[in-house]
This record gives C-alpha cells, structure tokens and sequence, in this order.
C-alpha cells in the first residue's frame, strides 16, 4: 500500500493494561490503533501494562491496522521503562505525550532506536514549536491532544473549537508542509453522534488525516467522515479523464461542471483516489 495514501480515519485509543480490550481490538473496522500506556492506565498497573500489552502485540491478529504505543513522559517514574520496553515490541512506532520541542523527541529516539516517532502536540510550547517538531527526520505523525491543549490554554468550551483554532492550524500547517499524517484530538461525548460527526466534517475540511477517538461505537462516524465521498470519487475520475482528453488535444486546461481544471486539480484527484483505493484495500 502506498504509504502517502494510507488511511488514518479512525485512530482509536485501547488501555493497554486490558487484556479484553486488547482482544476485542483486533476485530474492530480501525485504520490504526493508540495502545495507551499513559492516560488509560492507572499508576498501580503501568508496570504490569507494559507486559500485557506485549503478550498482546507479540500473538497478533491485528491484521493491517496500524499499531502505535503511547508510553508514559520521559520525565515520568515510567516513561524510560515503556519506551526500553516499546523499542522490543511488535509494533509501528512510539507515541510520545507532550511534545514540546524537538530535543523531546531526540531523548525518545536515544530509547527506541529507528522505530518511527509520533508527538502528541498537547502544550502552548509545542504549538509554538510545531515546524521544528515537524521537521524531525524521525517523526512520522502529530496527534493533537485538544484536552490538554484546552486545560494549559484556560479556554471555554465552545462547539466550533474557536478558542483552539490557533494551536490546530499551526500543527496542520507544519505537518503539511512536511508531509506528516496528523490527527484531530478526541471527541469526549462518545453518545453525541451529532456533535462527533460536526466536528469530524470541521476537523476533515481542515485537512487532518483523521480523528482519535476514546470508543468504538465512534469508528463508523469518523470512518466516513475521513473517507472520499462517492461524490468525490465520481468527480476525481471525471477531472482526471477531462485533463488527460485536453492535453491529448494540446490543451493546459480541461472543464468540468463549469470550473477549470488545472493540473494541480488533478493532483488532488488522484491522491482522492488512492485513499479510496487504500480504504477499499484495507476493507477487504
């Protein structure tokens, strides 16, 4: 599968203290999966999770989801043990929570060796900081921690997300212009179908990759909500034969339903439809 095109349409978190979520994970219709050594797991199990959640790892059977581990803070009692433990482990990279800056990352590497790195982009610090994070030769996605980020900030809750747009759009805007997946922060009302839908469409029309999400019953939503729309598809395919028609007849610019199309509109299509493609291949 091409990895620029591979989905991240739901990125769901699994305690990795609980043997039965564990279990159940591996059924589920997730691009990728957060095993979670650090929030979801309390202070008396955080050594015993690192064991389970390798038997975990090691027996398989998550197919091709992606497989991602968020240990502990290195300035935490067990953030060194998870990520000496993390490096042995069958997995697809180390998810380190607040990122600040990219010395954070460089101590995280020093642990884990050439396993790919992910940052949770959760501190005013780490908004600031976002294009060095970003560049980071090691890094392969940014998770926005929007709980944490709203805490440090002192914001109010509002729907539209106005209070965090500034942190959201400076880590989109380095993620893209390193060609890094990013993924929005969670959704906590797991029961509020609507407002997880509005806010996956806003966090879609921004441009992240996806979403993380707290329980399962959220997959189904963010899955569509992340994945090209038949319409999008149907229009991709068109531009593209519209294009490749004007170009065979000396043309630079092709029409569809009435808008110009220019190469860079093909571009667009054709990554549209190798994410559809990545879907339907993942599907399957």
């Amino acid at each position: 599968m091409d990895q620029t095109a591979r989905p991240y349409r739901s990125v769901l978190y699994i305690p990795g203290s609980k043997p039965r979520a564990l279990e159940k994970a591996r059924d589920l219709a997730v691009d990728a999966i957060i095993f979670d050594l650090e929030d979801a797991v309390s202070v008396e199990e955080k050594d015993n999770a690192r064991a389970t959640l390798a038997e975990a790892l090691a027996a398989g059977g998550y197919g091709a989801r992606r497989k991602i581990v968020r240990i502990n803070g290195l300035d935490t009692p067990w953030g060194h043990a998870d990520a000496e433990a993390v490096a042995s482990m069958d997995c697809d990279a180390v998810l380190l929570p607040k990122v600040s800056s990219p010395s954070d990352l460089d101590a995280l590497a020093a642990l884990t060796g050439d396993l790919p790195l992910w940052a949770m982009m959760e501190t005013a610090r780490g908004m600031l900081n976002a294009p060095q994070i970003a560049a980071h030769p090691q890094l392969q996605g940014m998770v926005m921690g929007t709980n944490d980020l709203a805490k440090e900030m002192q914001v109010r809750f509002r729907a539209d997300r106005l209070p965090l747009m500034a942190g959201l759009g400076l880590c989109l805007l380095a993620a893209k212009a390193e060609g890094k997946i990013i993924v929005d922060g969670v959704y906590n009302a797991f029961k509020d179908d609507e407002g997880l839908e509005a806010e996956c469409v806003q966090g879609r029309d921004m441009g992240f990759d996806g979403k993380t999400l707290i329980h399962p019953a959220q997959v189904e939503i963010a899955n569509a909500a992340f994945a090209p729309s038949e319409a999008e598809i149907d229009l991709a395919r068109r531009q593209i034969a519209a294009f490749e028609a004007a170009e065979a007849g000396g043309q630079g610019v092709a029409v569809v339903d009435g808008k110009i199309v220019e190469n860079l509109h093909v571009v667009t299509a054709r990554e549209i439809l190798a994410k559809a493609d990545a879907i339907a291949a993942l599907s399957a």
